[in-house]
């Protein structure tokens, strides 16, 4: 496996962890859900106004769960601030039930980022939410694949390639993955 090369002498300051998993739900819909958490490696004696931390506890431990159907519209949104560095941080959860309706496609991150722009957001909420696209594609896909197949019909999507097609360099116009998937040699 191919490694970043070797790092100067460093000390560790900050660590972000950003974890989503995708559930298939029982009813056929599914949640995606996405946990973000900030440590830093210092105490924080609260003088800027936000709560003291030591060394170690988390700045910030937030999560998110969207739930999408098979067209990948948000039916269903909730957030959840379990450690904020200001009182007035988790006010916000509630604003992002303003998710639902909205449909991971083309643009979704723009729209999300107008949304919950400066003062009508959570950062970090916001951010979440493009990883958590991703993994609502990488989970909700091989699983309709999955349906399609249960079902006797053709395991690919005609819709997929034009989802899909153009979206990063592996998945380009007429790259060897779009020719063999979907017979498509160029624009």
């Amino acid at each position: 496996m191919k490694q970043l090369s070797p790092a100067a002498p460093r000390a560790l300051l900050h660590t972000r962890r950003v974890e989503c998993t995708g559930w298939e739900r029982e009813d056929g819909l599914f949640d995606i859900e996405g946990r973000l958490s900030d440590v830093r490696e210092f105490d924080q004696d609260g003088s800027r106004g936000n709560a003291p931390r030591k060394a170690g506890d988390p700045v910030h431990l937030m999560s998110l769960r969207i739930t999408l159907d098979d067209r990948f519209t948000i039916v269903a949104a909730e957030a959840c601030s379990h450690q904020v560095p200001y009182a007035d941080c988790s006010g916000i959860n509630a604003a992002y039930k303003r998710l639902v309706g909205l449909q991971i496609e083309g643009g979704f991150i723009k729209a999300v980022k107008s949304m919950f722009s400066g003062e009508q957001g959570c950062t970090h909420l916001t951010e979440l939410l493009g990883p958590m696209a991703t993994t609502a594609f990488q989970a909700i896909n091989p699983a309709l694949e999955r349906r399609r197949v249960r079902r006797g019909e053709p395991i690919e999507d005609p819709k997929s390639a034009d989802r899909l097609l153009g979206t990063c360099h592996g998945l380009r116009r007429g790259g060897e993955p779009a020719i063999i998937r979907w017979g498509r040699r160029g624009a």
